[in-house]
């Protein structure tokens, strides 16, 4: 880390992630939890975050990155404040997943993977959220949108960006 380079509150945010890594790096199996309290903290893992975890840790650049890459939970470019998870499992695809997904990406012009320029949305698809019998289903964040159709998309989306 190089605090040239960096500006107050970043230099703020890695002096928080030390602390968490401090706290937890002599304890087996606490590498998710800090690599999760690290997004918790920057919104993602970006290779220098990465980087310095594994410099903290005496842990391989490739063993984070790995564990990184693996988890869908973690990031490793910025995302949106609201992130719209569609679920493609096999009840809510039966049910019509497929054009929901269709719905929101037409909506907000994304595809799955993507954020809207203004970082408020981020769009991902996943599998099974285990809410089959509210198929098909989306989460936006902590929310659970269940029994929807395309034409209720625009409404809820809505309720996010009213409050710009």
């Amino acid at each position: 880390m190089d605090n040239i380079t960096l500006d107050t509150k970043e230099m703020e945010s890695y002096k928080q992630l030390d602390e968490i890594i401090l706290k937890y790096k002599k304890t087996n199996g606490m590498l998710i939890y800090i690599l999760k309290k690290a997004q918790d903290i920057f919104g993602y893992l970006s290779i220098p975050i990465q980087s310095h975890i594994s410099e903290k840790m005496d842990i391989p650049i490739s063993t984070i990155n790995g564990v990184v890459s693996f988890y869908s939970l973690f990031s490793q470019e910025p995302t949106g404040k609201y992130t719209i998870s569609v679920c493609l499992g096999t009840a809510c695809y039966v049910k019509g997943a497929a054009d929901i997904l269709e719905a929101i990406k037409e909506e907000l012009g994304l595809d799955v993977g993507e954020t809207t320029p203004n970082h408020l949305f981020t769009l991902k698809s996943t599998r099974c959220i285990g809410a089959c019998g509210l198929a098909p289903v989306i989460t936006i964040n902590d929310d659970v949108y269940g029994r929807l159709s395309p034409s209720d998309i625009p409404s809820i989306i809505h309720k996010y960006t009213k409050n710009m």
